[in-house]
C-alpha cells in the first residue's frame, strides 16, 4: 500500500529511490567506461586518477543515501519527538568523526551504526513486535521493508569494502539475499500470509 501523499514516508520514498537510480546509472556508466576505455590497462596513476574521479562523482549521493538512512531506520524505533534528536546527535557525531578521522570514517561509523539498529528492526519485525512505527503494515510487508533496508545499507557498505575479496562477496550475497526476499516479502504480502494459513486436509 502506498503511503499517503504528503507524509513523511512518502517524501522519503521518493527520494531515496531518487538517489539510488542515479547511484545505479553512475555504476552503470563506470562499469561501461571502464571496459570501453580499458582503464585496467591504463598506468598506475592515470587508473587511480579514474578512481578519484569515480569518488568524487558518487560521495554526494552516498552521504546524501547515509544521511536519509539515518532519518529511516531509527524512525522505526523511536518516537516522532525523539527522531529529531537522535537525528542530530548523529550529524554533529558524523562531524566529530570527521574532524579527527576524516569524511570516509565518519560514513562507515553512520553505515555502522544504521546496521546494527536495521538489525534490531528485523528481528522485532521477524518477532512481530508492536513496538515498530510502521503505520498500517502487515507482518509480511513490515520484514520484507526490514530486509529491504537491510539490503541497502549493506549495498553502500559493500561500496566502502569492494577491494577486500572475501568480505566483499559477504557483503554482495547478504545483500543479493536480503533484497530478494525483501521485495518477495513485501509485493507478495498477501501471497504469503494466504499460504501460512491454509491447513493440510
Amino acid at each position: 500500500m502506498m503511503k499517503k501523499k504528503g507524509s513523511l514516508d512518502y517524501y522519503l520514498i521518493l527520494v531515496t529511490v531518487a538517489v539510488l537510480f542515479v547511484i545505479s546509472i553512475i555504476c552503470i556508466y563506470g562499469m561501461f567506461y571502464f571496459k570501453i576505455a580499458q582503464v585496467q590497462d591504463m598506468a598506475p596513476v592515470l587508473k587511480a586518477a579514474y578512481m578519484d574521479q569515480m569518488n568524487r562523482v558518487m560521495s554526494p549521493f552516498l552521504i546524501i543515501l547515509l544521511m536519509l538512512l539515518g532519518i529511516c531506520v531509527p524512525k522505526r524505533l523511536l518516537p516522532a519527538r525523539w527522531l529529531g534528536w537522535f537525528t542530530s546527535a548523529l550529524a554533529a557525531g558524523s562531524l566529530l568523526v570527521t574532524w579527527f578521522w576524516g569524511l570516509r570514517m565518519a560514513l562507515v561509523m553512520v553505515l555502522c551504526l544504521s546496521l546494527v539498529l536495521q538489525v534490531v528492526v528485523l528481528f522485532m519485525a521477524i518477532a512481530g513486535s508492536s513496538r515498530l512505527n510502521f503505520t498500517g503494515k502487515t507482518y509480511w510487508v513490515r520484514v520484507g521493508s526490514s530486509l529491504l533496508h537491510l539490503g541497502i545499507i549493506l549495498f553502500v557498505l559493500d561500496l566502502f569494502f569492494h577491494q577486500q575479496q572475501t568480505l566483499h562477496l559477504v557483503l554482495f550475497w547478504v545483500t543479493t539475499v536480503a533484497t530478494v526476499l525483501g521485495m518477495l516479502f513485501s509485493f507478495y504480502a498477501d501471497g504469503f500470509a494466504s499460504m501460512l494459513r491454509r491447513r493440510p486436509d
